[in-house]
């Protein structure tokens, strides 16, 4: 393969992977936000494990790095202890 093939072929194994990308962050905040428009204690806490699920899922594609995932868990759990 040639050198220009090979550039080539990166460039399109980045917009997959851009791709790809994009669609777990996306899925990871909606998520996140829905969480945290709950003003419903009994339907945020079970909007969580979801949440959760779909962070996590994130961080160990390498989408988002691990520290991130633990400050978007921490943000949920934050909200749900703080929902009347």
């Amino acid at each position: 393969m040639s050198a220009k093939g090979t550039v080539l072929k990166r460039v399109r194994q980045s917009i997959k992977a851009n791709a790809r990308n994009k669609n777990y962050k996306s899925a990871m905040k909606t998520a996140v936000k829905n969480v945290l428009k709950e003003e419903n204690k009994e339907k945020a806490v079970e909007m969580v494990n979801k949440a959760f699920s779909i962070v996590d899922k994130a961080a160990s594609k390498g989408v988002i790095h691990k520290n991130k995932a633990a400050n978007q868990k921490s943000k949920i759990s934050k909200h749900i202890k703080n929902i009347k």
